[in-house]
């Protein structure tokens, strides 16, 4: 009988040949040419290896608690993915943020450009974005016949990206996939023959995006639900998925709100220590345009990222954490335009050849205040995703590859980066208040997105004894007001940020709520410590443990 570490390395593989993307994304070689099948019957051919997997996993009997761990991990987190394909999801899983539309181009973003197999990868991958697309579309319109669909907003929202990709956006936009061959040299990468094929395969891709905006605009969204919340079943499973744990929603609901009223708190004492007698807008609006305060230009921005996180890592080293010298590269790096407004982070291939990277999108921008990307760095970079996903890469010897490279939630994943700014500003490096002031600001974010994520999705009143908008019901209109009121980002984040939460119920938060068990995990450690309690040890043994759902994180950390 195969042991459970062996059944849950070879689903890597299984899935690995089921999802190209994904292999990408964890750098398992031997895909990079090829696309998913985002028809429904690529979807039940996963679902059924997740069936047969999980049947396997369940007569495995582990040989030691490492085992037991990875055992509990890989049971729970696929038998969610089942329900939800169950549930049909994946019919209406279009959103402006991660669905397969938007895995069409951002895959290009991981793919190396070294060598001529590296270029016939991507002309290869290329020729196949049309019928990828044509795949997604059959699992649109089933969903669509069968009364499940995404909403229109979403629908309103991932037509323009796929105008963007193809150049038809803004005025003067290159096409996507143009800017990817201009890495491409004749004399290194393969002679004008594979240019050439690149090139056709490029203007290709582009129509077959706009093909795809225009279906989306002329005939699914007459099909589009204008609903934009899911409800409390949706929701429900849709937060369990994200998070690992079932939530007390209406709890949660209000914990959120207690969190916002901190943080207003803390930001309103902050803004008198930036300017005395400020108010936060007044001390906002003076962090935003003192130019003293601001880093022009774009790869001066980009420098300015890069040497933030390198210094950050230099300093921890061995001091709140002990890195593998794998872990001590990241590269900061400007995204393509099209997507959504928020920083994010790409992990490294399991081999490391790509290393992690942070991805900004400027929106146009070239003049940065830095008062918030500070704490935004350190939440995307270091200490956060990448210190928790690199250093999991490097336990080879600890950790199954499954849960080196597929396992965790979001609510694991971003609960740890969220913990990290705020660990940040507990040893010191927030002291600035213009960067404290950032980090709060953060923390408002993901405390309003507490509110209004369960508030819209399960249509819940407003308490009666708030000074906004008093036992109302949410919805759109009133998020995107909440949040312009509670949080200081530009105008364009917030909006894009409300269509984000209504795409990925449950998702958004994730934040908070694993940051809330994380400093649970450490609080319990410390009373059980005492005055023994040694930080890094206790980053060093709960990153060992791996990736997980908040609920198991909870058993193995309490």
């Amino acid at each position: 009988m195969a042991t459970v570490y062996e059944i849950a390395d070879r689903f890597v593989e299984t899935y690995a040949a089921l999802s190209p993307i994904g292999a990408t994304y964890m750098g398992v070689p031997g895909y990079d040419h090829l696309l998913n099948d985002f028809s429904p019957d690529g979807a039940e051919e996963m679902a059924s290896a997740e069936r047969a997997a999980i049947r396997e996993m369940e007569s495995a009997q582990p040989a030691n608690d490492r085992e037991r761990v990875c055992r509990d991990t890989f049971l729970e987190e696929l038998r969610l993915s089942v329900e939800q394909h169950d549930a049909g999801e994946h019919l209406r899983g279009l959103n402006i943020l991660h669905s397969p539309v938007q895995s069409t181009r951002s895959i290009f973003d991981m793919m190396p450009q070294a060598t001529e197999e590296h270029w016939a990868n991507i002309a290869s991958r290329i020729e196949k974005v049309p019928g990828a697309l044509d795949s997604y579309r059959q699992t649109l319109r089933l969903g669509a016949d069968r009364g499940l669909v995404a909403a229109k907003r979403q629908v309103a929202g991932t037509a323009p990206q796929l105008d963007t990709w193809a150049g038809i956006g803004a005025a003067g936009d290159q096409p996507f996939l143009s800017r990817v061959i201009d890495g491409f040299d004749e004399a290194d990468h393969g002679g004008a023959a594979l240019k050439s094929r690149l090139e056709t395969a490029a203007g290709k891709a582009a129509e077959a995006w706009v093909d795809f905006g225009k279906f989306l605009r002329n005939e699914y969204m007459s099909s589009a639900t204008s609903k934009d919340g899911v409800g409390k079943d949706r929701y429900s499973l849709a937060a369990r998925s994200f998070n690992g744990i079932e939530l007390d929603l209406e709890e949660t609901y209000r914990w959120g709100w207690e969190q916002t009223k901190w943080v207003r708190s803390e930001m309103e004492k902050t803004a008198k220590r930036i300017k005395p007698d400020a108010s936060v807008a007044e001390a906002v609006e003076l962090l935003d345009t003192d130019p003293a305060r601001a880093i022009d230009g774009v790869e001066e921005f980009r420098q300015w990222m890069q040497d933030l996180q390198d210094a950050t890592i230099d300093d921890f080293d061995g001091k709140h954490f002990d890195l593998d010298p794998r872990v001590r590269e990241i590269e900061a790096m400007i995204a393509p335009p099209g997507g959504a407004l928020a920083m994010y982070y790409t992990g490294p291939s399991e081999d490391f050849s790509r290393p992690g990277r942070t991805w900004y999108p400027t929106g146009g921008k070239t003049a940065f205040p830095v008062w918030r990307e500070v704490s935004i760095a350190y939440h995307e970079g270091v200490p956060g995703h990448h210190f928790q996903i690199a250093t999991n890469l490097t336990l080879a010897d600890e950790l199954s590859r499954y849960q080196r490279l597929m396992a965790g939630t979001s609510g694991y994943v971003e609960g740890w980066a969220l913990y990290a700014e705020r660990m940040m500003g507990e040893l010191g490096y927030l002291e600035n208040p213009d960067y404290y002031m950032g980090m709060l600001d953060a923390q408002a974010l993901r405390s309003v997105r507490v509110v209004v994520d369960i508030g819209m999705h399960l249509g819940l009143e407003i308490p009666s004894d708030s000074e906004f908008h008093p036992g109302e019901v949410w919805n759109g209109e009133l998020a995107l007001e909440f949040m312009r009121d509670r949080v200081h980002f530009p105008p364009d984040f917030v909006a894009s940020e409300v269509d984000r939460y209504l795409g990925l119920p449950g998702q958004a938060i994730s934040y908070k709520v694993g940051e809330r068990v994380w400093l649970e995990a450490r609080e319990a450690a410390k009373s059980r410590a005492g005055d023994d309690f040694d930080l890094k040890e206790w980053h060093n043994a709960a990153l060992r443990l791996g990736p997980m759902g908040l609920a198991q994180m909870k058993r193995e950390m309490g």
